[in-house]
C-alpha cells in the first residue's frame, strides 16, 4: 500500500471491535502484517484476541491499563502515565516495525476516561507513517479526531437485549 489511512470504528452501538477485527482478518488475508493493540480490556482474551492469534496477527495487549468506569478506585495519575509509555510504545512499533495496519482498540475511550488529552491523539494520528492503516476503535470519538480521519463509522444502537435484563452472552457479546 502507498498511502493509508485513519480508520474509525465509535458509537454507542456493538460492533465497534468486532469491525476492526474483520478489517484485521481482511488485511491478513490479503498478506498484510497487522498489529491489534488493546487498552481498558482487563482480563481474560476475548474471542476476537483470541482468533487473530489464531491467524498470526500480532497482539499487544495493556492490561494495567483498565477503565476507571469499572475500577472507581484506580489510580489515574499512574493510568495517564502508562497510557503514555503505551503510546510511546506504538509510536515506536509505527516507525520501526513495519507493520501494514495497527488497530488501536479502545483508543477513544482514553480520551472518554481523561487518561489522553485530545492534543496528544490528535498529534499522535497525524504522525502515523504515510503508508500505514490505522484504525482507532471506541465510544466518543472527538471531533478533531474525525476529522483527522478518513473513514469514520459510527454504531448507533437501536435495540439491545440488554435494555430487557440479558446479560453479554459468550461468543455474541464477548
Amino acid at each position: 500500500m502507498s498511502t493509508g489511512c485513519i480508520h474509525i470504528y465509535t458509537g454507542e452501538g456493538k460492533g465497534k471491535t468486532t469491525a476492526a477485527v474483520g478489517l484485521a482478518v481482511r488485511a491478513k488475508s490479503r498478506g498484510l502484517r497487522v498489529l491489534f493493540v488493546q487498552f481498558l480490556k482487563g482480563g481474560a482474551d476475548a474471542g476476537e484476541v483470541s482468533i487473530l492469534k489464531d491467524i498470526s496477527v500480532t497482539i499487544k495487549k495493556f492490561s494495567d491499563i483498565q477503565s476507571p468506569f469499572f475500577n472507581p478506585d484506580i489510580d489515574r495519575g499512574q493510568l495517564k502515565k502508562d497510557v503514555d509509555k503505551a503510546l510511546a510504545y506504538v509510536k515506536s512499533v509505527m516507525q520501526k516495525e513495519g507493520f501494514d495496519m495497527i488497530i488501536l482498540d479502545e483508543f477513544n475511550c482514553l480520551l472518554v476516561e481523561g487518561l489522553l488529552t485530545e492534543d496528544k491523539a490528535v498529534d499522535f494520528i497525524s504522525n502515523k507513517p504515510d503508508r500505514l492503516e490505522l484504525v482507532l476503535t471506541g465510544r466518543g470519538a472527538t471531533k478533531r479526531l474525525i476529522e483527522a480521519a478518513d473513514y469514520v463509522t459510527e454504531m448507533k444502537m437501536i435495540k439491545h437485549p440488554f435494555s430487557k435484563g440479558m446479560g453479554a452472552r459468550r461468543g455474541i457479546e464477548f
